[in-house]
């Protein structure tokens, strides 16, 4: 756990190196090498900005490959298979199941990761397979002639990127010291919106070549991730120091004691709610221009780079900006709080909007709220983490809070869309009252201020 009792931006005093903490059954995680960190307490060295920067390249390899399907290229692929007064159901089916997977990989490579005793190290070998197998899945994406095999490219893809996804979120705990969390959780909240405007401008120049407006994004961002696994200093793990196998383990992968967690669980909802707005904005957000703002098909790639380009300028100010300002004044919950208020006010924005600027405005009221959010949550997540043992399989299990609205968003979004009589301004005033509750959901943590 962080050391609260210093303020966050302070210089730690020099101390001996513990010894390696134990882990499940008494084993004790041993580092590759002495400048690599260990995961019992926070790391004792401040990391430099060439490490830093590496794992930002490869944080926004990884949502890059997750994201440029998402907000554009996979809708316009359902929507070229089945038609638009098909699109919302067949996508909500793709991507609700391709998510409902999603809960179930994230922590069990999590697991897996903590667990793995490979001579490349935990973390390195999961990001070199699930880059692989995520690719593979995206090609299946990218070639489909049905709706079906879509759907089975897309599981293939989400099961093997969250195994990259949980290694590279647990090189955070691993590697970054209590007092450099908030400003490396701050660069990597800038991650999101360089890749979300890099994906949506990848798909806007290959529009009309659909497998390249699948695989460009792979290309560009499997480059980045294999740069930083070839050079991270790992983690490594001891094959007689592994813990023994057993089921109530593995049921353990997937469930962290609220009673026994409570800061953890209450970080958990609000995360989750707060995605869930997020993910009614971007899968439906092809669909809302198209349907309310009344676009063009052919413009909708250009519209949604537009505004992702709007929203991404604010987010990457905020998240620094936030970053640094949480670990200078040494709290966390009145800038997540106030952060949701300002996304559920964006939310409302959109969800009354009209015309395309007024969309344009409620994407940049958004990046403010989501930018400062993402930055100092993480953070926060980190610092009240209930086992230092396994930080890959708990983060796996916050992952849960990310992955989970992304099932459920479709399936609630055609409940609202047919209650309200087809209105995407209820759609999106949901999203917003989600964002709110989530921001007063992390009042009751108590390990962190």
């Amino acid at each position: 756990m962080a050391d609260i009792s210093r303020p966050a931006g302070s210089t730690p005093t020099p101390q001996p190196d513990p010894p390696p903490p134990a882990g499940p059954g008494g084993s004790r995680h041993r580092p590759a090498g002495a400048a690599t960190p260990e995961t019992g307490s926070p790391a004792p060295h401040l990391v430099g900005w060439a490490f830093i920067s590496l794992y930002a390249l490869a944080y926004i390899g990884t949502i890059l490959l997750f994201l440029a399907p998402l907000l554009v290229s996979l809708a316009l692929k359902i929507n070229s298979l089945v038609g638009i007064e098909q699109a919302p159901k067949s996508l909500a089916l793709v991507t609700g199941t391709g998510a409902l997977l999603a809960l179930f990989a994230n922590p069990f490579f999590g697991r897996m990761s903590d667990r793995t005793s490979s001579r490349l190290g935990m973390r390195r070998p999961w990001m070199i397979i699930g880059l692989a197998g995520g690719s593979v899945g995206i090609l299946v994406v990218a070639v489909a002639p049905t709706v079906a095999v879509v759907l089975v490219g897309w599981c293939v893809a989400q099961l093997f990127l969250n195994a990259l996804l949980a290694a590279l979120v647990a090189v955070l705990p691993d590697q970054v010291p209590a007092a450099q969390r908030g400003t490396v959780a701050g660069v990597l909240g800038v991650c999101l919106p360089i890749a979300a405007v890099s994906g949506t401008f990848l798909v806007q120049l290959f529009a009309g070549r659909e497998l390249v407006m699948f695989l460009a994004p792979c290309a560009i961002g499997g480059c980045f991730v294999l740069l930083f696994a070839a050079t991270l200093t790992d983690r490594r793990l001891d094959r007689a120091d592994r813990p023994a196998w057993s089921l109530r383990e593995f049921a353990g992968t997937f469930y962290v004691n609220p009673r026994r967690s409570p800061d953890f669980a209450w970080a958990f909802v609000s995360r989750f709610l707060l995605v869930m707005a997020y993910a009614f904005l971007t899968t439906y957000q092809a669909y809302y221009l198209l349907d309310r703002i009344g676009s063009a098909e052919a413009d909708v790639p250009q519209q949604v780079f537009i505004g992702t380009l709007i929203q991404s300028a604010l987010i990457v100010a905020a998240s620094v900006i936030g970053g640094r300002l949480s670990d200078r004044t040494g709290r966390r919950k009145v800038f997540v709080l106030t952060a949701s208020i300002v996304y559920g006010v964006a939310m409302f924005v959109i969800a009354v909007a009209s015309t395309f600027n007024g969309f344009l405005a409620g994407m940049a009221i958004g990046g403010l709220g989501f930018g400062v959010y993402m930055a100092v949550d993480l953070a926060l997540v980190v610092d009240v983490l209930p086992d230092q043992g396994n930080v890959a399989k708990d983060l796996g299990v916050f992952n849960l809070a990310a992955a989970l609205p992304s099932s459920v968003a479709p399936a609630i979004a055609p409940v609202i869309l047919a209650v309200s009589s087809g209105s995407y301004g209820a759609l999106y005033a949901v999203a917003g009252a989600c964002a709110i509750v989530g921001g007063a959901a992390i009042l009751p943590v108590r390990r962190v201020r």
